[in-house]
């Protein structure tokens, strides 16, 4: 993910969005870059303990939505940035819902991921949000579906889905460049 912004942001060839300046770019490609630090964090720790851990997921939306504030002030994107926080919210209320609906499928953790993953999404429009967020369900259910055709899991058993989140989220990104 941060490779392909700073391609993005800094090779010649590839068009900035317009009216960028150079702070705005790089305030765009330290958030990315910073969700992107702390996600490889946090698939590692929900990979090992089926948990996301209230610190990271805090410290991932809060650099993340504090370095595109500071982007979108730098570039007067503040349309942008609503985006992006209003991202975020439907994300968290999507993920909530599936929490509510059935608590042993989805974590809390996965639900506070949720609100980075869409803020930054939302950054980069709708349909970026919207195929990040599709993306990792239908990961996550491959997975899952390869696991009882391995017979290696039940209906029943728990993966851990933040892994699939974020690889939904990079595959967004990676297409909306």
């Amino acid at each position: 993910m941060l490779a392909a912004l700073a391609l993005r942001a800094l090779w010649p060839g590839v068009p900035a969005e317009a009216g960028t300046t150079p702070a705005g770019r790089a305030g765009e490609l330290l958030a990315f870059g910073w969700l992107a630090v702390v996600a490889v964090v946090l698939v590692f720790v929900d990979a090992a303990v089926h948990r996301l851990p209230d610190r990271l997921t805090l410290a991932a939306y809060l650099g993340t939505t504090a370095l595109l504030a500071v982007s979108a002030l730098a570039d007067g994107r503040l349309a942008d940035l609503l985006t992006a926080g209003l991202g975020g919210l439907a994300l968290v209320a999507f993920y909530l819902l599936l929490f509510l609906v059935n608590p042993a499928g989805m974590g809390l953790g996965d639900v506070k991921f949720a609100g980075s993953l869409g803020t930054a999404l939302g950054w980069l429009g709708w349909d970026t949000l919207v195929t990040g967020a599709f993306l990792g369900l239908v990961a996550g259910a491959l997975y899952g579906a390869a696991l009882m055709l391995l017979r290696r899991a039940g209906r029943k058993s728990e993966i851990p889905f933040g892994p699939f989140m974020a690889l939904g989220a990079l595959a967004a990104v990676l297409t909306a460049l």
